[in-house]
């Protein structure tokens, strides 16, 4: 056995991370590690890659006992981590990034930067990244951020390497190039813990899948003898009824409208779309088309130079995210750690940021109402804290996410602009989502839903538009959204009558 993690504990205050986390890893292994969002996965990662000590258990490399881990002895033992959220630094290219950790250091040592250059630009290529070493990190999209990531990983040679979410950002064609990385990594005998909450690629990469719920292992199967729905109900406990548990609402007046919206900066160009109160519409489209892009420039951070934006009827301009926040619009971004939450901050304060006006009084903050407002949004969303004063850094993925809708949910917008709102989250946490997601529908809110995920596109919304190259290429019905529909769409095609026609068609019959 190449890794074993047997027993493990671990504690943070009042909330026990591990209870009791076993996991076994063997040599030329794809591995999966599943649970909900706070089931312990980031916590049982952390100790094998020596971020955090346990209270109690093994961890045991070769069969030999690793005593006292720290990040620089796990990573002389060749243990290596791929996280969700890319770690790069903005102001270094993506060669220097690459270099850092691989390169011998000390102070006097000469640069071979041709030999640097090289070495990156071979890991981007056995990766698919078709990226320009000399790029600026910060320049890069985050699923390119994440290309990096992965071949600076495979550069250290790593005999264990830990992927969380590795493919949360990737195209479908990256996708693939990873699998094929995966692949070659799996022949030269590396261990592969592969942590992901897309049930449906785990048949096509894993050898064999462990549960973990509320700080323990549940079970360890082969993958090839579970089904997607025993996953679904070894990580939640129970049957889940429903992913997509979209309900029916009334649509009502056009909250919010877009008239050959523009904004050269960010290659967004005549946009038309309406918003209705009661609506989700999903925004869909091939990695980038400009879903981001139009959903920043609606918000104001990359302000509109073309075009008008009509809120009830009447033409309004939103320079800034103060004004789209005075407007009643409100945006929880895709890359939730740079600016979904602020880190640092109390979840009680990163909750009422949106909002502070409503929880001052003659320019005094009121400490009680914000608590009192902050402890509802945890107990509304199942908010996986020690206390409301803990760092937002402390928590997991899945729940600074709920952190950050929570935010704007107390700004009590009309509009409400989601990028990617269930991306590394587990199942569970998406129905909850989702079915928060028609319960402000039901409420009148209007919701713009970017979404790389497909089914969740089409489970989800009333509408579907497609961009591509930063355009609107069509809008769809709910009935006639089809994947072909879609795909048509997004690879500039015109959208198939069929659909249609059949709907209308059955119309007539009945």
């Amino acid at each position: 056995m190449l890794l074993t993690a047997e027993n493990l504990t671990k504690s943070y205050g009042g909330v026990q991370a591990l209870k009791g986390a076993s996991l076994e890893l063997r040599a030329g292994e794809v591995h999966a590690l599943i649970g909900e969002n706070g089931a312990g996965k980031s916590t049982l990662i952390k100790i094998i890659t020596g971020a955090v000590t346990p209270d109690g258990g093994e961890l045991r490399l070769n069969g030999e006992l690793i005593a006292e881990n720290s990040p620089p002895r796990a990573k002389a033992l060749g243990i290596a981590a791929i996280y969700q959220q890319p770690a790069l630094f903005a102001t270094l290219t993506v060669a220097e990034n690459i270099a850092l950790g691989l390169e011998a250091q000390g102070l006097w040592r000469r640069v071979d930067w041709r030999a640097r250059q090289r070495r990156a630009a071979d890991l981007l290529a056995q990766v698919g990244a078709r990226i320009d070493a000399q790029a600026l990190a910060g320049e890069l999209s985050m699923p390119q951020q994440q290309l990096v990531e992965i071949a600076r990983a495979i550069g250290a040679e790593a005999k264990v390497l830990i992927m969380d979410e590795p493919t949360a950002s990737l195209s479908a064609e990256d996708t693939e190039h990873l699998y094929d990385v995966i692949n070659r990594l799996r022949a030269r005998g590396v261990g592969i813990i592969y942590i992901s909450h897309r049930l449906e690629e785990l048949p096509i990469i894993a050898d064999r899948v462990t549960v973990l719920r509320d700080g323990c292992t549940i079970e360890t199967h082969p993958m090839a003898e579970v089904s997607r729905q025993d996953l679904i109900r070894l990580m939640v406990g129970r049957e889940l009824s429903a992913v997509f548990p979209k309900r029916e609402v009334a649509r009502g007046e056009v909250l919010l409208e877009l008239q050959a919206l523009g904004c050269r900066a960010s290659g967004v160009k005549n946009v038309n779309l309406q918003l209705r109160a009661g609506e989700i519409v999903g925004l869909a489209g091939l990695v980038g088309a400009g879903r981001t892009e139009l959903a920043r420039t609606i918000f104001g951070l990359t302000p509109a130079d073309e075009g008008a934006i009509l809120l009830r009827g009447k033409r309004i301009t939103i320079s800034s995210p103060a004004a789209a926040i005075a407007h009643g619009i409100a945006y929880v971004p895709e890359d939730r750690r740079r600016h979904g939450v602020v880190l640092d901050l109390p979840i009680s304060e990163n909750i009422t940021l949106a909002s502070l006006p409503h929880f001052t009084q003659l320019g005094a903050l009121d400490f009680a109402r914000e608590r009192t407002t902050a402890a509802a949004c945890v107990a509304q969303f199942a908010i996986k804290t020690p206390a409301l004063f803990a760092p937002a850094a402390t928590l997991s993925g899945g729940n600074q996410q709920k952190v950050a809708l929570s935010r704007w949910l107390t700004a009590k917008p009309s509009v409400l602009i989601l990028d990617e709102p269930t991306q590394g989250i587990d199942v569970g946490a998406k129905s909850e989502i989702h079915a928060l997601m028609c319960d402000l529908a039901e409420q009148g809110m209007a919701i713009l839903m970017i979404s790389s995920e497909l089914p969740e596109v089409l489970g989800m919304s009333d509408r579907v538009a497609v961009m591509q190259h930063g355009s609107l290429a069509g809008v769809l019905e709910r009935a006639e959204a089809t994947p072909q529909a879609v795909l048509l769409l997004a690879l500039g095609n015109a959208a198939p009558a069929e659909p249609r026609d059949r709907q209308k068609n059955q119309g007539q019959k009945s």
